[in-house]
């Protein structure tokens, strides 16, 4: 057996403070090999060193406790990747705060638009099998993601999907208006969708459209992607002729924050 070393020792040796070994103590995560009835003194094995610089390491990641007790239990290999995971996602989350900060920083500036990102496109005419609803910002992005994967699954039966999904915003989405939106997925023209299948045709048109990141899909940095193809369109005295949309060409739930993911558009003419 490995030497027990007094809790002040093993404090020191840890460089964890004598609040956190009791914390991590009464959380089971890092529990002594001895505990002295009668003083209540606790003792620790030096090999459990190692462990318990990990966890503060590991602290000074902001990871929760919970997590960390799954860390340090977990095989190494298996450990490396839940920290990776988590990794991720904090870097997922600064992409979108920096963004955010961006927006804020420009709106409070009044930054002049730079809309040389924006391009216009011609669409040819689309059949798409559609779900609407109303629906806030706080539950936008759930009812979306289930929205094109029922669609998806209703292509699949009508040939496959013929072209990005796309989402029409009808009226504002934000935490107290509620569109409507309606989400799209197109099918081939010369399909008869059967009864069940909500259907309509989608016309061609040109449409002004602006490429976005990841981490600029998010609300209210998405905002600003509509103002720069709104002024676009205002510089160029165009008309609006059709709602404005996002149109999907990638894995949104698997993307990066750098990779690109969606444009946002607006049917012109």
């Amino acid at each position: 057996m490995d030497a027990l070393l007094k809790i002040g020792v093993f404090a020191r040796r840890s460089r964890l403070s004598l609040k956190a070994l009791r914390l991590y103590d009464r959380l089971g995560l890092l529990t002594p090999r001895h505990v002295d009835e009668q003083t209540g003194y606790r003792w620790y094995e030096e090999g459990q060193l190692e462990t318990a610089r990990l966890v503060g390491m590991l602290r000074r990641l902001d990871i929760p406790l919970s997590t960390i007790a799954e860390i340090i239990s977990a095989p190494s290999p298996h450990a490396a990747e839940m920290i990776t995971r988590y990794w991720q996602t904090i870097e997922r989350d600064m992409s979108v705060r920096r963004e955010l900060v961006n927006h804020l920083l420009g709106t409070m500036r009044g930054d002049t638009p730079d809309t040389s990102a924006v391009a216009v496109r011609d669409v040819l005419p689309q059949q798409v099998l559609t779900e609407q609803r109303h629906t806030t910002v706080d539950t936008l992005s759930c009812w979306l993601g289930g929205a094109f994967g029922r669609l998806h699954k209703a292509a699949a039966e009508l040939g496959g999907p013929a072209g990005h999904p796309f989402a029409v915003y009808y009226g504002d989405v934000s935490e107290d208006s509620d569109g409507p939106v309606e989400v799209c997925v197109p099918i081939p023209l010369d399909v008869t969708p059967a009864a069940k299948f909500a259907v309509r045709r989608e016309p061609a048109h040109r449409e002004a459209y602006l490429r976005l990141r990841r981490a600029q899909v998010e609300f209210p940095q998405i905002l600003s992607a509509y103002d720069l193809v709104t002024h676009w369109i205002s510089q160029r005295e165009l008309n609006m002729t059709g709602a404005p949309r996002e149109v999907y060409f990638a894995d949104f739930a698997s993307a990066e924050p750098d990779d690109q993911v969606c444009d946002i558009a607006i049917p012109v003419g």
